[in-house]
C-alpha cells in the first residue's frame, strides 16, 4: 500500500471535534502536522469548535467509530500516522452511570482496540490516551502520582482505570511507544454546555445582561484543578516527543472549590455572586467529592511542561469569550 502523497508529518486525532481536539489539531497544525481527524458524527454540526479555530478547511475528518478493529487498521495503514491521539469516549460522569456499558465500551474497549491496530500496524505510530483524573477517587489523603493507588468510584473512573492499565500492559508487553496523560479539569470556551464550569459562565453574563435573575447550582464546596485547555494539548504533544513513553499527570498542582469559580465569574462581570446563585438540591450529587491534589513535579522535571494559566485568568476568558459571542449573536439578529 503507497504512502500518502503528502510528505508532511501526520498526526491522527480521535476524537477531533471535542474541545482537546479542536485544539489539538490547531497546535499540530502550527508545528506543520498533517491532521487527520475521526468523529462519531462528522455533520457540519459538530464542526463548530473546529469552525471557531478557523481549521475546519485544514484537517480531514474521517466519519469513524472506534467500537471495531478492521477500519481502525484499514485507516492507519491508510495514513501512516506519526502519532495517534486518542481523546475520544463518553466524558461525563453523571451519564456514566445511567450509561455504564456504553462508557466502559467507548473509553476502555476503543482503547484495547486502537493499540491492537497500532501493535500490528506496518510502521507503528506513537500512541497518546487521555486519561483522568477520576482513576483516584474522592479518599486521597497524599499528592498523587501515575504511581498512586486507584480508587475509581462510578463507571467512568473505572473505564478510565482499565484503559490506563491497558496501555500499561501493552507498553510492558509489546514495547510500543503509549502512554497515558492524566488529565485533571480544564476549560475553555470551547467547553460543552453541559459542563458546570460552562453553566456558571453563562449564567452569570446573562444575569448581568438582565436575561435572567439567578443562577440555580449545587454544592459549591467540591474541589477541582481546573486548567486552561489550551496549555494541556501541548503538553499532549510533548509527551509523544520525547525518547521513550512515559504516563504524567496533567494538572495545575492547585485545586479550587467550585464557589471561587463562581465568585470569579460573577467579579468578571461586575457582580457579587451571593447577590444571584441559589443552592438547589436537585443538582448536588453525593458520590461527586473533591479530586484528590496533584502531584505535578515529575511533570516540571521530567516532560519539561508546567499549567501556567491559574483559575482567574481562565474564568476571565471564558466570559470574554461568552461575552464575546454574545456580543455577536445581538449584531446578527439586529
Amino acid at each position: 500500500m503507497s504512502a500518502p502523497s503528502n510528505q508532511r508529518r501526520t498526526a491522527l486525532i480521535c476524537g477531533i471535534t471535542g474541545q482537546d481536539g479542536c485544539y489539538l489539531a490547531a497546535h499540530l497544525l502550527g508545528l506543520g502536522y498533517r491532521v487527520v481527524g475521526t468523529s462519531r458524527d462528522a455533520a457540519p454540526a459538530r464542526l463548530g469548535g473546529l469552525r471557531q479555530l478557523g481549521i475546519d478547511q485544514r484537517v480531514v475528518i474521517e466519519p469513524a467509530s472506534l467500537a471495531e478493529a478492521e477500519p481502525l487498521v484499514t485507516l492507519i495503514e491508510r495514513e501512516r500516522p506519526e502519532t495517534i491521539y486518542h481523546l475520544a469516549g463518553q466524558s461525563s460522569v453523571a451519564a456514566s452511570f445511567d450509561q455504564p456499558a456504553e462508557t466502559f465500551e467507548s473509553i476502555a474497549t476503543s482503547t484495547l482496540l486502537l493499540l491492537e491496530a497500532v501493535r500490528t500496524a506496518t510502521n507503528p505510530p506513537r500512541l497518546f490516551v487521555a486519561g483522568s483524573s477520576e482513576i483516584f477517587g474522592t479518599r486521597q489523603t497524599a499528592p498523587v502520582t501515575c504511581r498512586s493507588r486507584l480508587d475509581p468510584q462510578n463507571p467512568y473512573a473505572l473505564a478510565k482505570t482499565t484503559a490506563f492499565r491497558i496501555v500499561q500492559q501493552y507498553r510492558r508487553e509489546h514495547g510500543l511507544f503509549a502512554c497515558t496523560g492524566v488529565l485533571f479539569n480544564h476549560d475553555s470556551p470551547l467547553r460543552p454546555a453541559r459542563f458546570v464550569t460552562q453553566k456558571i459562565v453563562a449564567g452569570a453574563c446573562a444575569i448581568a445582561a438582565g436575561h435572567q435573575q439567578e443562577l440555580r447550582l449545587g454544592d459549591l464546596s467540591m474541589q477541582r484543578d481546573w486548567g486552561w485547555a489550551p496549555e494541556y494539548v501541548v503538553a499532549m504533544q510533548q509527551m509523544l516527543s520525547r525518547d521513550t513513553p512515559e504516563d504524567f499527570i496533567l494538572a495545575t498542582g492547585r485545586p479550587h472549590r467550585l464557589e471561587e469559580f463562581v465568585a470569579a465569574a460573577f467579579a468578571a462581570v461586575g457582580l457579587d455572586w451571593r447577590d444571584h446563585v441559589v443552592r438547589d438540591e436537585r443538582f448536588v450529587r453525593p458520590r461527586d467529592g473533591s479530586h484528590p491534589l496533584a502531584s505535578v513535579t515529575e511533570t516540571t522535571e521530567r516532560l519539561g511542561w508546567t499549567a501556567t494559566v491559574q483559575l482567574p485568568e481562565l474564568v476571565r476568558r471564558m466570559v470574554a469569550a461568552r461575552q464575546s459571542d454574545d456580543a455577536t449573536s445581538l449584531t446578527r439578529a439586529a
